[in-house]
């Protein structure tokens, strides 16, 4: 009995003497992240949000409408919407980086959070993660916005013979409050391919 203990006591300070921790940079981790999973990681949401305000910042017709405009619009920026059929995709994690990304570029006056919080609850979203022009007005006047900003993330996986290519889209719309008109939209792409080994992954 006692050397049944002894064996089981040693063969479980050797399984955990081989796990190893490290602290990694992004890069590092997001390369690392690649041998685990296919899913969307926080390297994913910092790359696709700033390709998202690069594309805004380059955007004709957004550039047309803040040199008529003459000053920093005051931003109202809804909820990311999780178009994906997983349920658990960090969509909330992506309204905070583009709210972040925002806020640091100094380019925009961001609606206080707390007003921010109780008019989104007023909000009710369509399947194209939009409302209609009437209450985005609405909402928008009583939020003091100049524009309000809609965002949604789609993904379409295709796979075959243990081979998945996952095509995350993330689309941003942009509607001027006064007029009830879109301003821009943009998007940008996150491709994830995984295979799947005979043996398991």
């Amino acid at each position: 009995m006692k050397k049944i203990l002894t064996l089981t006591l040693l063969f479980t300070l050797i399984s955990c003497g081989g796990f190893q921790a490290e602290r990694v940079s992004g890069d590092t981790s997001d390369e690392k992240s690649l041998e685990i999973t296919d899913a969307w990681v926080t390297r994913d949401t910092e790359n696709s949000v700033e390709t998202v305000i690069q594309k805004m910042k380059q955007h004709k017709g957004f550039k047309n409408y803040l040199l008529k405009l003459g000053r920093r619009p005051k931003v109202f920026v809804a909820e990311f919407s999780n178009q994906t059929a997983e349920p658990y995709f960090p969509s909330d994690d992506i309204s905070d980086e583009f709210l972040t990304q925002l806020s640091e570029s100094g380019e925009y006056i961001l609606i206080d959070a707390s007003a921010r919080e109780a008019l989104l609850k007023e909000i009710q979203y369509q399947n194209d993660g939009m409302v209609s022009p009437a209450e985005a007005k609405k909402i928008g006047n009583a939020a003091g916005a100049d524009i309000m900003i809609f965002g949604n993330v789609r993904m379409q996986p295709r796979s075959r013979s243990g081979k998945t290519l996952k095509e995350y889209t993330m689309n941003i719309r942009m509607t001027d409050i006064s007029r009830g008109i879109e301003v821009m939209r943009t998007r940008t792409r996150v491709n994830k391919y995984s295979e799947k080994s005979k043996v398991g992954w």
